[in-house]
């Protein structure tokens, strides 16, 4: 079986230098970079190859939940009443645990890079909610072990494009007591073909 890069090696794509570059002309402006070290500092982003060579650019300027990519690499998410949220661009590994008692926990994968055509979730919703932003062209397959709860009741996964061969697919496997999965992909303005409601595959 062949193993995969961890996130830090994979490869960059102009979408990520641009990010890390545009925390750079914030941190010139307001002063945490002199123009100088920005100089020098794009200069490194633009010849990124690597996604950890990037978000070394970025590491002291904002804070971890703030950088313009996230590599944790961290398989949990934990919400207790609370909300946690995963959006931008992070890396999904192929296995995630999320546990919300109480709270709430957003995955966005609109941005985010999976490190496997199938992703699986495993999610423990007591009193709690897990909503998956997905992006077009991403299957969703929810299954659930369940007492009173709603899983399903809010589903919209992918229309058309998800049942194209190779697409990745993102299983939740869910066990929910007074818990909800919320499954959709919002509208992006001017995109009028995005958005639509979708059926869930069972």
């Amino acid at each position: 079986m062949t193993s995969r890069p961890p996130p830090r090696d994979l490869r960059a794509s102009d979408a990520d230098r641009e990010r890390v570059v545009k925390v750079l002309a914030e941190a010139a402006g307001d002063g945490r970079l002199t123009l100088e070290e920005h100089a020098e500092r794009v200069q490194r982003a633009y010849h990124a190859r690597t996604l950890g060579e990037l978000a070394g650019l970025t590491e002291d300027l904002v804070a971890p939940s703030a950088q313009p990519l996230r590599l944790d690499g961290s398989r949990s998410v934990a919400a207790f009443f609370t909300t946690q949220r995963r959006e931008g661009r992070w890396v999904v590994p192929d296995r995630l645990v999320v546990t919300a008692v109480g709270g709430h926990v957003v995955l966005d994968l609109r941005e985010a890079l999976l490190q496997g055509m199938h992703t699986i979730v495993h999610a423990t919703l007591i009193g709690g909610q897990l909503h998956l932003l997905v992006p077009e062209g991403v299957r969703v397959v929810v299954t659930d072990a369940k007492y009173p709860g709603r899983v399903g009741a809010d589903l919209q996964p992918s229309p058309a494009p998800a049942n194209i061969p190779g697409s990745p697919l993102v299983e939740v496997r869910a066990f929910t007591v007074a818990g909800r999965v919320r499954v959709h992909t919002p509208r992006r303005k001017g995109s009028g073909w995005l958005g639509r409601s979708r059926r869930q595959e069972r």
